[in-house]
C-alpha cells in the first residue's frame, strides 16, 4: 500500500474535477492543446498575491531555452477565451518569454472548483506561506460555503490542521506581516496565538525577531508570562519589613514615639507623638531640616 506523503495537500486536481466532454469542437477534458497566450485571463481565485521576481525570471529563461513543459490548466470561456485555472507562474513567465501559445489542459469547472484548485495547485507547486493557506481556506469556506470539516475532506487534510491555518487570521496584523515575510513560524505564531494581552503578546514577538528566539524558547516565555507572581501578603495588623524598619529609623532619629498603621491595600497613618509644645517644635525642625 502506498504511503500518503504528509507534507502534501492529499488530494491533487483530479478528486476535485471530474473527467467530462467539453462543447463541441473542443478537446476532452485532460486532453492536451495549445491556446493563445493573449487569450487567457487571470484566475480571479489565485490564493499567492506576490511572485518571486528572480524565481519568475529563472522560469522565463527556462521557457526560452526548453518550452512549456508542464501545461497550463484553463477553463474555457462563452466569448472564446480561457481563464487560467492554474499556472499563472508557467503563464507569466510564457508571456515575458515572447510565446504567443503554450500548452494547456482545457477542463470544465465551476467557480467553486477553480477556486479549490488554484488552491491545490499553488499549495502543491508553489510553497504558499502560511498567511496565504489561511486566507485561501478562509476564503474557500467562505465563497463555498463549507464547514472546516467538509473542507478538510476535500483538501485532504485534518480538521485540525484546517483549524490551526485559520486561527491565523485572528492574530494582531503586526504578527500577520512577520509569518507572512516568513520572520517567524507558524509554530511561534500558534504559541503566540495563546497570548491574549496585545502588548504582551508584541512583546514577545519583538523577543523573538530581535533574539531569534527558538519555538521552544517562545513556548517558555508564553508560559512564564501566563504564571501570577507571587505577592508576599502581611498578616492583618503586621507591617512589612520596610515599614518596621522605617518606624525604627524615625524614632531615633525624632526621639520620639512613631506609630505606622497600613491597610492591606498600603493606606494608612503615620503618628509621631509630642510632650509639649516645645517638644512639638522641636520635632518640627527636625523634619524641616
Amino acid at each position: 500500500m502506498t504511503k500518503q506523503k504528509s507534507g502534501g495537500l492529499g488530494r491533487g486536481l483530479g478528486s476535485i474535477l471530474p473527467d467530462i466532454d467539453l462543447e463541441v469542437n473542443r478537446p476532452k477534458t485532460d486532453t492536451i492543446s495549445t491556446v493563445p497566450v493573449d487569450k487567457v485571463t487571470a484566475n480571479p481565485f489565485q490564493p499567492r498575491k506576490e511572485f518571486e521576481e528572480e524565481a519568475l525570471e529563472e522560469l522565463t529563461q527556462s521557457i526560452r531555452q526548453q518550452g512549456v513543459i508542464t501545461p497550463i490548466t484553463v477553463r474555457s470561456m462563452p466569448d472564446g477565451s480561457y481563464q487560467l485555472i492554474a499556472g499563472e507562474r508557467r503563464l507569466r513567465a510564457s508571456q515575458r518569454a515572447g510565446l504567443k501559445e503554450v500548452p494547456a489542459y482545457i477542463r470544465v469547472a465551476t467557480d467553486n472548483q477553480m477556486m479549490e484548485m488554484a488552491l491545490v495547485e499553488n499549495i502543491q507547486r508553489e510553497n504558499l506561506n502560511a498567511m496565504e493557506v489561511a486566507l485561501a481556506y478562509r476564503s474557500l469556506i467562505e465563497e463555498c460555503q463549507l464547514t472546516h470539516e467538509e473542507l478538510s475532506e476535500k483538501m485532504g487534510k485534518n480538521r485540525s490542521t484546517i483549524t490551526n491555518y485559520l486561527r491565523l487570521l485572528n492574530l494582531p496584523a503586526e504578527t500577520q506581516l512577520a509569518l507572512s515575510n516568513d520572520l517567524i513560524s507558524m509554530a511561534h505564531a500558534r504559541a503566540l496565538g495563546g497570548v491574549e494581552d496585545i502588548e504582551r503578546h508584541l512583546e514577545i514577538l519583538h523577543a523573538i525577531l530581535d533574539r531569534h528566539l527558538s519555538v521552544h524558547e517562545t513556548e517558555q516565555m508564553v508560559k512564564a508570562g501566563k504564571k501570577k507572581p507571587k505577592v508576599a501578603v502581611s498578616r492583618r495588623g503586621e507591617l512589612p519589613d520596610t515599614y518596621t524598619s522605617a518606624q525604627s529609623r524615625l524614632k531615633k532619629y525624632l526621639g520620639s514615639t512613631v506609630e505606622i498603621k497600613r491597610t492591606q491595600r498600603g493606606k494608612g497613618t503615620l503618628t509621631i507623638a509630642f510632650n509639649s509644645d516645645s517638644d512639638f517644635d522641636r520635632i518640627v525642625a527636625l523634619l524641616e531640616k
